[in-house]
């Protein structure tokens, strides 16, 4: 007869209550097995298959998890939590209502491993391509200091914001984005098929063509007779530029370039310094110890030239100096974020203050992505238009000329 699993709840010769799972014929077997062990049963119930279902199967989805899968993860994680349920029961719940099939059976195997012993941070560290340093280490803190649910919280709070700010900025991007799309298709098509139709027509005209013509039409021809190589150059270019991203210091260039960048670096400073900010407050409110939470959070504010910042900062605080001087000497640190960090020292409330400058922080950064977004569109116009009456004006011109001789 096959095995069936029953995750169980009993009492051990101690009266210790303990929680896992054992594989039996049936469900009188398994008690049978636990009480031959010692173990009074206290609560014993089918384990449901990792599997989906076929009842299932229209509604859940094994397609690989996003970030709002993950947040809605997290998000249910803490309120079951902080509504007193045992660990093992949140697990269960979330379990059940995962709508992606690859959450549920990441989250099936993590209730196992909690039934057998295992905290739910180690048990959830076990898939790190989902579940990062930063998130499985909060949550220890949190299950260390009895405060899982509120840690579990700001961590879904984070998640949110970063969901929240990157659907902003896809749906304010489709239309320029569709619009450029638009763009180089009238361009190609222009460079490509028009204007190679024409350069006869503008050679037999007989006149000495101006220099924009010959621009233009030089650049049709080049294109017309050497596109594929265009094109292979392009592709080349584009797997060179990630192949050195992927290395050391080409992913410190690139990063070093983008905080550089006119108008987007500023915007992309104060997101990684918020990034910074919440993290730490984050993992020193769950108790991880304020060296460990500092290397943690300048790995998570995912840019190269912060991450050595945030190292000095922990160099400085390993031999003693304040937080907030330490930073300050750092660079990388903006004026507002040392004196509040050096408040939050004083009042011995940290989170709260790294809080509070993250969210300036974060009002700032999408005020300036809004306006950056609304550049895109009409830079993308004026550049379009410029482009289109360059070819018109190259085309009429000598046309113009031809005219004036004959007459």
């Amino acid at each position: 007869m096959a095995q069936v699993t029953f995750a169980y709840t009993a009492l051990d010769v101690t009266g210790s209550k303990k929680s896992g799972a054992i594989d039996a014929e049936n469900k009188d077997a398994a008690i049978a097995r636990l009480a031959n062990e010692g173990r009074f049963v206290l609560e014993i119930q089918e384990e449901k298959q990792s599997g989906v279902s076929a009842s299932s199967e229209g509604t859940i989805s094994k397609r690989k998890p996003t970030k709002q899968d993950l947040a809605l993860f997290t998000r249910r994680l803490a309120d079951l939590s902080s509504a007193g349920l045992p660990l093992d029961r949140v697990l269960q719940v979330v379990a059940e209502q995962s709508e992606n099939g690859m959450i549920k059976e990441i989250t099936e195997q993590a209730l196992v491993d909690v039934r057998s012993g295992m905290p739910v941070s180690q048990a959830l560290a076990k898939h790190p391509k989902y579940f990062n340093q930063v998130f499985t280490q909060t949550l220890r803190a949190g299950e260390a200091s009895g405060q899982f649910g509120e840690v579990a919280s700001r961590i879904a709070d984070y998640q949110e914001l970063e969901v929240t700010r990157s659907g902003q900025i896809v749906s304010a991007l489709i239309y320029p984005a569709v619009l450029a799309a638009v763009a180089v298709g009238v361009v190609l098509f222009l460079i490509t098929f028009v204007l190679p139709r024409l350069s006869g027509v503008l050679s037999d005209l007989g006149n000495a063509l101006p220099l924009s013509t010959k621009i233009l039409l030089g650049s049709s021809d080049f294109l017309t007779k050497h596109g594929l190589l265009v094109l292979a150059g392009i592709v080349a270019v584009v797997v060179g530029l990630r192949v050195w991203f992927a290395t050391p210091d080409g992913a410190e260039a690139r990063d070093r370039m983008m905080l550089e960048l006119p108008g987007i670096g500023t915007v992309m400073t104060k997101a990684t310094i918020s990034r910074f900010a919440r993290i730490l407050g984050t993992l020193v409110y769950g108790g991880v110890p304020i060296l460990e939470a500092i290397e943690i959070a300048g790995l998570s504010a995912n840019n190269r030239v912060f991450l050595k910042s945030a190292q000095k900062v922990e160099e400085e605080v390993r031999a003693g100096r304040p937080i907030a001087d330490a930073m300050r000497d750092a660079g990388g640190f903006p004026p507002v974020l040392t004196h509040m960090v050096a408040v939050g020292e004083e009042t011995g409330d940290l989170p709260k203050m790294l809080g509070r400058v993250s969210d300036s922080l974060d009002f700032e950064v999408d005020t300036g992505v809004r306006r950056l977004v609304s550049l895109v569109e009409p830079i993308i116009v004026l550049t379009m238009g410029s482009f289109v009456g360059f070819v018109v004006v190259s085309v009429l011109v000598p046309i113009y000329q031809s005219e004036n001789l004959v007459k």
